[in-house]
């Protein structure tokens, strides 16, 4: 700014060594100042208007940001919900192969091979590998109840035999 000043004392100067006659030299001057006042309106125009849009895209730039945390926030509940190890552990209902008792545990950790039933206290082994086939010693009622069925048909047929004999 002490720049223009400078400069603008140093025009003056050269006015008035250049023009002679005061009354040139007055309304140069007041030309001069003329012209200044309108660049100064256009300068503060243009810084108005610079202001004014900088303000704009300062909120826009708030607003954006707002979004984006909002966005953030949401992939990262995601990511939780996705990755993170859950440490509450897994629930699963369980029928005990030797005393046919159903209970729910909570299992925490996948490395456990085995768990103690409740009711009979025997042990049950787990097989995490196993996806759609059913892995069975033989023992429990998932096998033996088909034939359970099967063997209360036959039962049935025979009462009915039976019955029908009588009559």
């Amino acid at each position: 700014m002490s720049d223009i000043k400078g400069k603008y004392k140093k025009i003056l100067e050269d006015l008035e060594s250049n023009i002679k006659d005061k009354e040139d030299l007055a309304i140069a001057k007041e030309k001069f100042m003329e012209l200044t006042v309108v660049f100064m309106d256009i300068v503060d125009r243009l810084t108005y208007l610079t202001d004014e849009r900088i303000k704009d895209i300062e909120e826009k730039q708030i607003e954006i940001n707002n979004r984006i945390n909002n966005v953030q926030s949401i992939v990262d509940g995601i990511e939780e919900d996705i990755y993170d190890e859950d440490e509450e552990g897994y629930e699963f209902e369980i029928v005990c192969p030797y005393c046919n008792y159903e209970f729910t545990t909570d299992i925490t950790d996948e490395e456990k091979d085995e768990i103690k039933c409740p009711q009979c206290n025997n042990i049950i082994e787990l097989d995490w590998n196993s996806d759609e086939e059913y892995s069975c010693s033989g023992n429990c009622s998932h096998c033996h109840g088909e034939e359970v069925a099967e063997d209360d048909e036959k039962y049935k047929n025979k009462e009915d035999k039976n019955e029908d004999e009588d009559m």
